[in-house]
């Protein structure tokens, strides 16, 4: 028997309320209908920027609580929380969370017995990718100590350039790129101490491996690196020279923070296991990839070099479910041989930036249902964008909520003259919808430039003033980039006279200069140009014209 109040209404109330419910239906479908067909995005969008809120929230916190945290305390955190988890998989061995913590405070510890080195002062780390690599970062950063990224793939007068620039009070090398610092040794500023990690060492290098072995692993004191201010430099990343030779550009903690909260920010968890093969010098494979898991205290499989005819293979070994790429990368899968069970894998995610949007397409259709999360950045740059719809080609999509958080611009630009396009009153304008214009981000206490170490000038020209407005400064990222009809962003191309080479920028004015070294070169001049039959973007190929005695040879 139906109990007191279970019957349903009878009389006239039941057909009003069963109109009113099916009025209610009716009006929820046809909502969910124009919203699908008026804004297709609108819960994309609704998430991602949740997510954007939730982070800028969390550092918020912490700064109420009086708590600055940085990547080396959110690691440290995870050691005590999961000490035996792996953090790096390295050529089939296994680091976990406690061991590379305890390697890196024996870092740490040789350089407080051994050096003069102190809180603020920079070191200089050369080293290929490698679990000691991490080891020294995290060590000198337990002292509070600068690091600076030395691109593993310079030599000569770019290598000095950029130790100089830096002006470090230490040198750390990778056993196998000693010889490297050899060949510059004698003209190193005489004040900077040379450390190899390596055993039997030539006069004049310190052996950080021999002195390890002996080193205590205890816990370096947390005032050694305690953060006062969140935009003290942490880093210096080098920039892949696209105007010159190299710039050290100024990571802050808080940048770092930011860039560690990508992974996540497109939907990585504590579960994945994520593939490394790009260069840790570079601010994509440190910020974004170690940075990523250490947000997410994830498992880091680290390669040394990426190598297509191995990607696979490995990303089954070790159940890889992301990766992180660069569009040659892909680009080099692509071109491997075809073979059985190429979508017989666990990789659900890839992120990374310039994958052409052809690549993508046939990325995915080889290879499964990968979702491939495009994203925008520059290493010293204040704006970013991140592709969370997954639309082809695209590196990201702005709204007007978006650019609450990520306030930027297109401006036009006069390709001939190689500046932007002023009107008679000298202000710049906003290109249209659908046409190319460069990018600039506005400079201001929420989004700071801070520029490139030891290279005022080279700071100074990264911006723009007097924009739109007396007194505005924006940033200029150098990047050309065309919004469509429906947000969505695409790279356009790169200003200044670049090739690409084995994923690096090169400035042709770099290539140049070397070629000019020779006394019998009167004039050069280098450019990249398209070559037929040849893979990659428009710019990926260097010429070089050479006049000797005035003849163009």
């Amino acid at each position: 028997m139906a109990g007191p109040g279970s019957e349903l209404p009878s009389g006239p109330v039941a057909p009003m309320l069963l109109s009113w419910l099916t009025g209610l239906g009716a009006g929820m479908v046809f909502l969910s209908f124009m919203q699908k067909l008026l804004y297709p995005y609108f819960w994309d969008d609704f998430w991602y920027l949740l997510k954007v809120v939730h982070c800028g929230l969390r550092l918020e916190m912490y700064r109420l609580k009086g708590e600055l945290v940085t990547v080396l305390d959110k690691f440290l955190m995870h050691v005590r929380k999961q000490p035996q988890k792996p953090f790096i998989i390295y050529e089939g061995d296994i680091y976990t969370y406690q061991d590379v913590d305890k390697r890196s405070s024996r870092v740490a510890h040789v350089f407080l017995n051994h050096s003069t080195l102190k809180r603020g002062d920079t070191v200089a780390l050369l080293m290929s990718n490698e679990p000691d690599f991490i080891h020294v970062w995290f060590g000198l950063a337990k002292l509070g100590c600068v690091v600076a990224f030395l691109n593993s793939n310079i030599r000569y007068v770019s290598l000095l350039h950029c130790i100089r620039s830096c002006e470090p009070r230490a040198l750390v090398v990778g056993a196998d790129l000693l010889e490297t610092i050899e060949e510059i040794l004698p003209s190193l500023p005489a004040d900077i101490s040379v450390w190899a990690m390596k055993e039997s060492v030539p006069q004049g290098i310190i052996s950080l491996k021999e002195k390890l072995s002996t080193a205590s692993d205890s816990q370096v004191p947390h005032s050694h690196h305690a953060a006062s201010n969140l935009k003290t430099p942490y880093l210096y990343i080098f920039t892949s020279g696209t105007t010159g030779l190299p710039k050290a550009a100024v990571i802050c903690q808080l940048q770092a923070m930011k860039s560690s909260a990508g992974l996540w920010a497109f939907g990585c968890t504590s579960n994945d296991i994520i593939y490394i093969s790009l260069p840790l010098y570079h601010s994509a494979g440190s910020l974004l990839g170690i940075g990523g898991c250490i947000e997410l205290g994830a498992t880091c499989v680290l390669k040394k070099k990426f190598s297509a005819s191995q990607f696979w293979n490995d990303c089954k070994k070790y159940n890889v479910t992301v990766f992180q790429y660069i569009g040659e990368l892909c680009r080099y899968l692509c071109k491997q041989p075809k073979r059985e069970g190429e979508k017989d894998h666990r990789v659900r995610l890839a992120v990374g930036n310039g994958i052409r949007s052809d690549v993508w397409r046939e990325f995915l259709d080889r290879f499964g249902n990968i979702k491939m999360c495009e994203l925008y950045g520059a290493t010293e740059g204040n704006i970013c964008f991140m592709n969370h719809t997954g639309k082809i080609g695209s590196v990201g999509r702005a709204n007007f909520l978006h650019k609450l958080f990520f306030a930027f611009d297109l401006i036009k630009y006069d390709f001939q003259k190689d500046e932007p396009i002023r009107n008679e009153h000298s202000w710049c304008s906003r290109v249209k919808k659908g046409e190319p214009g460069l990018l600039i981000s506005p400079v201001n206490a929420k989004n700071p430039f801070f520029g490139y170490a030891g290279n005022r000038k080279q700071t100074e020209k990264k911006l723009l003033c007097d924009v739109f407005k007396k007194g505005d400064v924006y940033f200029n990222t150098g990047d050309l980039m065309v919004q469509d009809q429906e947000n969505f962003l695409y790279f356009w191309d790169r200003i200044g006279d670049t090739f690409r080479w084995k994923g690096e920028n090169i400035a042709t004015t770099e290539v140049a200069d070397i070629v000019g070294m020779l006394d019998f070169i009167q004039d050069t001049n280098v450019y990249g140009v398209a070559v037929p039959g040849k893979d990659g973007n428009n710019r990926n190929i260097q010429t070089t014209e050479i006049s000797v005695g005035g003849r163009r040879i």
